[in-house]
């Protein structure tokens, strides 16, 4: 590593310069990636609802559609605007009362169930068909055109109305989350840095590291929008410790030397093979996500492991090169740093390391049950605020027509007429079932096939399947509407074993169940991955156990707090934190305990040990719990999007308290099972001649 280091450090302008040229090529991959704004896509495709919803697109020439509701406007009127929404490009068809009769003859003769899909007092409804996916490029820009056609008196519910507000918001959103990330982490590095210009070249480094990491995802084809807000703040929160050990470092180098050049090499090696360790457990608690079944877990884990990486590189390469290149310009910014080193505190936590292990031990019954009864939703309508037209259309489908949600269900075309009779008839009975429309619905006894418009029919029925719209005033992810799409596939399936439920609701259903699994699958995972890697850094059998029960602890606080202040949050969050937290922050107590170790090793008692790990490790840990706070805290308090502000207040709350865990609860760790740890941890030559330790120590100290 020491030739490579020094390799770098020759070839500083050139690495700079072609580190700049780099940037071309990611940001064009970066503006040629597209971003996926529809969580629901994310769910395995070998399940009932994603073949569905496949079969709907191949079969019906849709994969979505939305509900659209006019008040207080003539039916000659309305005729005349659904007639401008069908212009619309990647508008399939617009059913109506128009669609099944002509405007001329009275509503009052369609069956009074069909005629309240339709109206309701001053209301009427149309459901808007697409002739692409919910979330595609065509029918987001389709719901914009209808919005433009479409007056105060107008309002659309639906997925893919959701899913455009959400890119809308996500646009406007993410380069503030990036800025305020930023400006946080110059406050942070201001008081912890000597210089004033090192942090814009920390800043500069990470963010080219960012740069590249955004750029190559072009060759994944798409991102969630989930992790194009979160990857930058995140990959900056993880990664920016880095930069700081390099600098600290340079610095002790150039306190034993005069030639920058060499101190640099040396600072380099240093930082690599301090770092690797560090950013392995990182790397590892990103890869856990990737053993999700919601292959949204896929998506973050690996652009997020692909980010520890560059920003590794980045570290060892881009920052050497631009501190010894702009080294004059550094030095004449120097300045004491602003955040003291900690001598009292860590004195206070060595002397009452049982006061803390009692907390501990007091707190770890509620922060688990905490834990495991705090509250998730799924209805991703309420990840967004109420101002967004989506929302405000969700909330008058709901006080017009008492309908909450609406899905589909396919069934196969040879069921024969009766039979489809007398299955709509048991599916209205239904509990909290309001309408069950197909084309044997709508044409009933009183209705000859022949009146029925051609497109219509084709719109419900393919060669093979028959749709069935279902209309419901149970909210979607309740438990009402999971029971009742429970009953309704019973019921289809007894007459076609082959139908399908598909839609929002049974998709939002299946999310339930799949992430319950994926979080027991990733928390396994995660903590197994981080197990062996303490294990082979420490050599230890037992300091896995240690080090991951407290980061655990303090996983545990953090997810517990919403539970006791009665906070919902978003059901990613239950998912993704807990890993995220233990790979991010594990390295606090793997920095912690290497010193402990080290000191043990060098003849000190458990007492000394402790104390002189927690001494000179305490401002790193603070710095590096800091710099991630400040990356995230800013996004959580200013995002409109809640499932992207839940996530950051909470990463960043994790962050505070895995600090403040490792730092009073881990060194009570040591001095009560140092024993245990001693003979389970290989190379451990500790001298039993308590006195000389003791000895050692009071140099120590004099020194």
């Amino acid at each position: 590593m020491n030739k490579l280091s020094k390799l770098i450090v020759k070839l500083r302008y050139v690495i700079l310069i072609v580190s700049l040229v780099l940037l071309i090529p990611a940001g064009i991959g970066y503006l040629n990636t597209r971003v996926n704004y529809d969580i629901l896509t994310y769910l395995p495709g070998d399940i009932e609802t994603m073949k569905g919803q496949d079969i709907l697109l191949d079969q019906f020439g849709t994969g979505a559609f939305v509900l659209y509701v006019v008040e207080g406007m003539e039916e000659k009127d309305v005729a005349a605007l659904k007639a401008d929404i069908e212009e619309i490009d990647h508008v399939s068809d617009v059913l109506w009362y128009d669609s099944i009769m002509d405007i001329s003859v009275p509503m009052s003769m369609l069956p009074k169930d069909i005629y309240e899909v339709f109206n309701s007092g001053d209301a009427t409804m149309m459901f808007i068909i697409f002739d692409e996916g919910t979330s595609s490029d065509g029918t987001m820009q389709a719901i914009e055109d209808i919005r433009k056609v479409s007056n105060k008196q107008c309002f659309m519910s639906g997925m893919s109305a959701i899913v455009t507000d959400t890119k809308n918001l996500a646009m406007a959103e993410t380069p503030i989350y990036v800025g305020i990330a930023v400006l946080l982490a110059v406050i942070v590095l201001s008081l912890t840095m000597d210089s004033y210009l090192i942090p814009l070249f920390f800043l500069l480094s990470i963010g080219m590291a960012i740069v590249y990491n955004m750029g190559t995802n072009v060759f994944k084809g798409e991102i969630s929008f989930i992790t194009q807000s979160l990857s930058a703040v995140l990959q900056l929160g993880v990664t920016l410790d880095y930069s700081i050990f390099l600098w600290h470092s340079y610095q002790e180098e150039l306190a034993k030397m005069d030639d920058k050049k060499e101190a640099m090499a040396n600072a380099i090696t240093a930082t690599f093979q301090s770092v690797i360790g560090s950013s392995i457990t990182t790397v590892a608690g990103f890869v856990a996500l990737c053993f999700m079944s919601f292959t949204l877990g896929l998506d973050l884990g690996v652009v997020m492991a692909k980010g520890v990486v560059f920003g590794v590189v980045a570290c060892v390469t881009i920052l050497p090169s631009m501190i010894l290149i702009f080294d004059n310009l550094i030095e004449k910014t120097r300045h004491k740093p602003l955040l003291k080193e900690f001598d009292k505190l860590p004195k206070f936590v060595a002397r009452h390391y049982m006061v803390f292990f009692a907390i501990f031990l007091i707190l770890i019954t509620p922060a688990v049950y905490g834990n495991n009864h705090t509250s998730v939703y799924y209805d991703l309508t309420q990840t967004l605020p109420d101002k967004l037209q989506s929302v405000q259309g969700a909330n008058k489908v709901d006080e017009k027509f008492d309908m909450n949600s609406a899905y589909m269900l396919l069934v196969h075309k040879n069921l024969d007429t009766a039979t489809m009779n007398k299955m709509v008839t048991e599916l209205k009975n239904t509990d909290g079932m309001i309408t069950v429309l197909g084309s044997d619905s709508i044409l009933g006894p009183a209705f000859p096939r022949s009146f029925i418009p051609e497109d219509l029919l084709s719109d419900l029925e393919s060669d093979e399947w028959k749709m069935i719209l279902l209309t419901t005033d149970y909210k979607i992810a309740s438990d009402e509407i999971n029971n009742q799409i429970e009953e309704v596939d019973r019921i289809v399936k007894s007459y076609d074993p082959g139908a399908m439920v598909v839609g929002e609701a049974p998709c939002t259903k299946d999310l339930i169940n799949i992430t319950a699994h994926d979080f027991q699958v990733v928390n396994t995972v995660s903590i197994g991955l981080v197990f062996l890697i303490i294990a082979f850094v420490l050599k230890s059998f037992t300091l896995p156990f240690i080090l991951v029960a407290v980061i655990e602890f303090a996983i545990f606080m953090n997810m517990g707090l919403p539970y006791y202040t009665g906070t919902v949050i978003p059901f990613i969050s239950s998912v993704v934190i807990g890993t995220i937290q233990l790979g991010a922050t594990v390295d606090y107590a793997i920095l912690m305990t290497t010193r402990y170790l080290s000191e043990r090793n060098a003849g000190h008692n458990k007492k000394e040990a402790t104390l002189i790990a927690l001494t000179t490790s305490m401002k790193s840990v603070i710095v590096s719990a800091l710099s991630f706070f400040a990356a995230t805290f800013g996004v959580g308090l200013i995002s409109s999007i809640d499932m992207i502000g839940s996530l950051c207040m909470l990463m960043a709350r994790g962050a505070i308290i895995s600090m403040v865990t490792v730092l009073l609860v881990l060194p009570a760790m040591y001095m009560i099972f140092d024993g245990l740890i001693i003979r389970t941890t290989f190379g451990m030559n500790v001298k039993k001649d308590e006195h000389s330790a003791g000895l050692i120590f009071k140099r120590h100290k004099t020194a």
